[in-house]
C-alpha cells in the first residue's frame, strides 16, 4: 500500500474549505489540465454522505474512468472517499480540516493499492505516486488561491443539505 500525505495552508474559514474540496464544478475547473469530467453520479455542485461520482480524465495518454463514493463526511471537519470501480486495486482519500483564527489546515492523506503486482509496484515507484502528488497538490494550490482571493468563477459555493 502507498500513502501520500499533504498539507495546504488556507487562509480563510473551513466551511469555506471544506465546501470547496467537495465541489464537482471546481474539481473539474482545478482539473482542466486531465480533462477531468464528472460523467455520472453527482455531476455538478457539492457532494455529500453516501453519494457517488465517476470522472473521466486523461492521465498517461489514456482516458480512465474513477468512481468513488462518499463513505464518511462530519460537516467541516472531514470527509473520506473511495474508489467504487477503476484501476486501482483500492483507492482512499481522506480530507481533513482544522481552523486557527481564521485560517484552515487541510490535510490529504492518500492511501492506495495498485494492481498487477511486480509491474504495478515499479510503475507506482517511478511514476504513479509522483504523479498523484503533483495532481493533488496542484489541486489544492487552486483551491487555495480561489478561496484566499475569494474570486468569481463558474461555480456556486451554495451548501447543500446533506
Amino acid at each position: 500500500m502507498t500513502s501520500i500525505t499533504l498539507i495546504t495552508i488556507i487562509n480563510a474559514p473551513k466551511q469555506v474549505v471544506f465546501d470547496a474540496c467537495r465541489n464537482i464544478d471546481l474539481h473539474q475547473e482545478s482539473t482542466s489540465k486531465s480533462k477531468e469530467l464528472a460523467i455520472a453520479g453527482v455531476t455538478s455542485g457539492l457532494i455529500n454522505l453516501n453519494e457517488t461520482v465517476t470522472w473521466r480524465g486523461q492521465h498517461f495518454g489514456l482516458y480512465l474512468t474513477h468512481k468513488s463514493r462518499i463513505t464518511e463526511m462530519n460537516l467541516y471537519s472531514n470527509f473520506r472517499d473511495e474508489m467504487v470501480e477503476g484501476r486501482f486495486k483500492s483507492f482512499q482519500h481522506n480530507h481533513f480540516f482544522e481552523e486557527v483564527n481564521g485560517c484552515t489546515t487541510m490535510k490529504d492523506e492518500i492511501q492506495y493499492e495498485v494492481p498487477l503486482t511486480i509491474l504495478g509496484k515499479i510503475f507506482d515507484s517511478l511514476i504513479l505516486k509522483k504523479h498523484l502528488t503533483k495532481f493533488i497538490t496542484e489541486r489544492n494550490q487552486f483551491i487555495k488561491n480561489l478561496v484566499e482571493n475569494n474570486s468569481k468563477t463558474s461555480f456556486d459555493m451554495e451548501k447543500d443539505s446533506y
